[in-house]
């Protein structure tokens, strides 16, 4: 049988995509099995020499990529024959399957070329809109710089189909290839004034990408974007161009002023939502300083509030949003509306009163807003509780917590956050208990308070989601055990049976804690045997109500208690429970015996004495806040090679990075002679150490000076006489950085209460460049080529002009002249770096292609007057 008749009956036999379809909806199960058995057809058809049985395929092949993530590069080639088809049906499959699988590291992407720009040649406008489709989705540098001229030719076409697709594509080529703005630019601005809505709507979006990239480039077109802004009513058209001059009036505020007449002109008259919205969203980002367009502004932002369509009160409430950072009257005005969104149905508007509450919080209303919110997060579904509980933290702990005036308030406020049924913010607010501690002193009583609070409540030990808060608590009420009333209540909560429900990382630090308050009950008790006068045990007592209670009785039920609780856990399975209690049961063995003898207490002489003060003086050291940045202030000691390459590591490691000399050993013949590779070292080493001093020293000495560079100074005058090295700050240097009063902030006469010191690092707080702002760089100066190009480009268009488009033009000949010098100065600088690099050894040949030719065109200060 010939090939012929084979391609027919395959054609004749073959299942096409409404058959696959329908194949699949019969598939209940296995439906793996099935895409694999569709996919074995498919390879076997798209080899067919019969155009329209490969077509097929290749349908089918897209349809199984497109739904089910089926990968098609293996079947390129098969896409570029089926694009060669005069039909337009196979041409489309084609066209179709090119854009879904080809990227710039596709092996035959050179091969459609030819046919791409036969097909922009077509007469045809279907053909022709096919190809420039596939142009904008794949089109690489070469595509954009092989086909700039038909896409030139076709910005001029009398076909408003084609034309507007051409301008859809050119922002696509304009960023591949720098040069085609040179070629294009001029048939793209006389579009401005085409008639077509069509035509408008697609140059306009084409140039608000542009400015939304450099908006410098765009500025000398204003004239005409104004006057697409005046005369056109269509309303999409209009808010692109919106969008252009909220950018443009960024850069040159006259221009704004200039603009807000017909802005506002058409807040007046339009009732199409989203062209009013967009108004308001240019007023307030770009024309803040226009009084009556703001107050306009915000009457229109009233009226989305008030609507009961929730998209139409979303939009009100994102205006108004958007309006807070400058005139926040306006959202006072209408905070009787935001706080009613709360209560809504949609969790987007609600998730925007909220943020729009946040943005109102200051020092005198946090207190009222809070409670507002709190009361909100009581009767919200779990998702909107967390968001007001972690919004209230995040706004509270701003700036080290500039705004709280109260803090036993806040404290307070903490305690009750973590009594909300549906909180799961416990390592939050576990870390702003925590942080308050150490930096606010006049808050540690209130501190202990809610801790004691938090120790005793049973439900909080059932929520897995709340057992950081409690780890807080715990260590608050060690840590700060002078503050409590009741060291002996303290104790008990810290060591209930109920205890047993946390994890074991949460027990240890309960543990500890209670060894705190044990180590400070003894002291408080050896020091009131001391003195005789009771003034002298007050003075002692430093303010605590509780030092001077501390009889031999208390101390020793106290002791005894703990020692009853913890005796279990010297026999837990945790390693951390188990030690933390060991070391709290040695230490109770150590002074038990004294205290229940009742010996001479007041001799300073005894061993339980010494012991509690050592223990005493070992907990006496304050925590405080540890700066982010801490770990950049430690020096790099001199000869310490951080950066250095490691090429000769094979040499000095040469003997553990061997590798085995024969591949077939089996992996447990290679552990056995390992091991035995050990022994023979270890027993080396210890014959080695047998041998007299000197011999060791030398040997390390001279692997010193081969391996230099991986030492570390050896010099002993660096030393302080703490032992400490003179190269590395102390890790808490609060004298140096803490600042006694940050803020000073100004407080009302009324206010009874100061504002405590709360201790503010010098740059623990500050914002630092995130990965994100990084890319965000690196994509600004690749985009500063295409910049460059299109001012070029209008520096050619505006020196042919004498005079401005329409009075009053804001960019008028003297900002002509400025962005001529400004393009001119950056041209040379550029030429300077490139001397430069050239100087240091740079070689071009690293360079990419791209940046050859971006260099090229940056160099031309004149380009020829192909645009008059």
């Amino acid at each position: 049988m010939s090939s012929s008749s084979t391609s027919i009956m395959d054609n004749l036999f073959q299942r096409s995509l409404e058959d696959l379809i329908k194949g699949f909806r019969l598939q209940l199960l296995g439906e793996s099995n099935f895409i694999s058995r569709a996919l074995e057809e498919i390879r076997r058809e798209i080899k067919s020499t019969d155009l329209s049985t490969k077509s097929t395929a290749l349908h089918k092949l897209s349809y199984l990529a497109a739904l089910h993530g089926v990968d098609m590069s293996w079947a390129a080639f098969h896409a570029v024959e089926v694009v060669s088809s005069s039909r337009f049906q196979h041409k489309r499959i084609g066209y179709q399957a090119i854009t879904q699988s080809f990227n710039d590291q596709t092996s035959v992407l050179l091969l459609i070329t030819n046919q791409v720009r036969k097909d922009l040649n077509s007469a045809n406008e279907y053909e022709v809109s096919l190809a420039l489709e596939c142009l904008s989705r794949i089109g690489t540098h070469d595509l954009a710089r092989d086909l700039t001229p038909e896409v030139f030719t076709l910005l001029g076409s009398s076909k408003s189909f084609v034309k507007k697709k051409a301008i859809g594509v050119v922002l696509r080529v304009f960023e591949k290839y720098h040069d085609a703005v040179k070629v294009c630019f001029k048939r793209l601005v006389e579009n401005l004034e085409s008639s077509d809505p069509q035509i408008l709507s697609a140059v306009v979006g084409v140039f608000c990408e542009l400015a939304t990239k450099d908006p410098q480039s765009c500025l000398p077109l204003a004239p005409e974007f104004y006057k697409v802004l005046v005369d056109s009513r269509n309303n999409w058209v209009l808010i692109k161009v919106l969008k252009i001059f909220a950018k443009l009036a960024s850069i040159e505020p006259r221009l704004g002023k200039k603009v807000a007449e017909p802005i506002c002109e058409h807040m007046r008259r339009t009732v199409a939502k989203s062209l009013v919205f967009e108004c308001v969203r240019t007023v307030v980002s770009s024309l803040s300083d226009n009084e009556a367009a703001v107050k306009l502004v915000v009457a229109k932002i009233r009226e989305f509030l008030v609507e009961d369509d929730p998209n139409l009160k979303y939009l009100g409430l994102n205006a108004l949003s958007i309006v807070a950072p400058k005139h926040l009257w306006a959202v006072l005005e209408n905070k009787e509306v935001v706080v009613k969104a709360m209560s809504d149905e949609d969790p987007n508007v609600k998730l925007e009163a909220l943020h729009l509450l946040m943005a109102m919080v200051n020092e005198d209303n946090v207190s009222e807003i809070s409670r507002i919110l709190m009361n909100y997060a009581l009767k919200s579904d779990p998702l909107f509780c967390n968001e007001i509980i972690f919004s209230v933290l995040s706004a509270c702990s701003r700036n080290a917590y500039e705004i709280i005036v109260d803090f036993d308030w806040y404290v307070s406020l903490l305690g009750e956050m973590a009594r909300i049924p549906h909180c799961q913010r416990g390592e939050e607010i576990e870390h702003q208990l925590i942080d308050i501690g150490m930096r606010v002193r006049d808050a540690r009583p209130q501190l202990v308070r809610v801790s004691w609070a938090l120790l005793i409540d049973p439900a909080l030990l059932g929520n897995l989601f709340l057992h950081p808060i409690l780890s807080a608590a715990a260590w608050v009420s060690g840590e700060y055990v002078e503050f409590s009333k009741n060291p002996y209540e303290t104790v008990e909560a810290l060591l209930q049976p109920r205890t047993g429900l946390l994890p074991p990382s949460i027990r240890a630090v309960y543990i500890h804690s209670a060894f705190k308050v044990l180590i400070f009950c003894l002291g408080s008790y050896f020091s009131s045997q001391e003195t005789t006068s009771s003034a002298l045990a007050q003075e002692s007592s430093s303010g605590s109500s509780s030092m001077n209670a501390f009889t031999h009785g208390s101390i020793l039920n106290l002791v005894n208690v703990i020692e009853r609780d913890l005796g279990p856990l010297s026999g837990s399975h945790d390693v951390e429970v188990q030690e933390r209690a060991k070391n709290v049961l040695g230490y109770i063995s150590m002074i038990k015996q004294e205290i229940a003898e009742k010996l001479n207490l007041q001799d300073n002489e005894t061993e339980s004495f010494g012991v509690a003060a050592f223990m005493e003086d070992v907990f006496s050291e304050e925590f405080g806040p540890v700066s982010a940045t801490a770990q950049e202030k430690v020096c790099v000691p001199d000869g310490l090679e951080l950066k250095e390459n490691l090429g000769d590591l094979k040499e000095i490691c040469g003997e553990f990075l061997k590798p085995m000399e024969s591949n077939s050993v089996s992996y447990t013949d290679k552990i056995s002679f390992s091991v035995s590779k050990v022994r023979i070292r270890d027993q080396q080493e210890a014959s080695s150490s047998s041998s007299p001093p000197h011999e060791a020293s030398s040997l390390l000495a001279e692997h010193r000076k081969r391996h230099g560079m991986y030492y570390l100074p050896s010099q002993k005058d660096d030393l302080h006489s703490d032992g400490t090295s003179s190269d590395y700050p102390l890790a808490n240097e609060l004298a140096n950085e803490i600042s006694q009063d940050p803020f000073n902030p100004k407080r009302k006469p009324s206010q009874s209460k100061p504002r405590p010191v709360v201790v503010k690092l010098d740059d623990g707080d500050k914002s630092r460049i995130t990965p994100q702002a990084k890319i965000n760089i690196q994509t600004a100066t690749e985009d500063e080529s295409l910049s460059l190009a299109i001012q070029s480009a209008l520096l050619v268009k505006n020196k042919g002009k004498e005079k401005d488009r329409y009075e009053g033009n804001p960019y008028s000949g003297q900002q002509e002249k400025e962005e001529s010098s400004r393009i001119e100065h950056h041209q040379k600088s550029e030429n300077k770096k490139k001397k430069k690099k050239k100087k240091n050894g740079e070689s071009s040949k690293h360079k990419s292609r791209r940046q050859n030719e971006i260099a090229s065109a940056s160099e031309q200060v004149l380009i020829p007057d192909f645009l008059l």
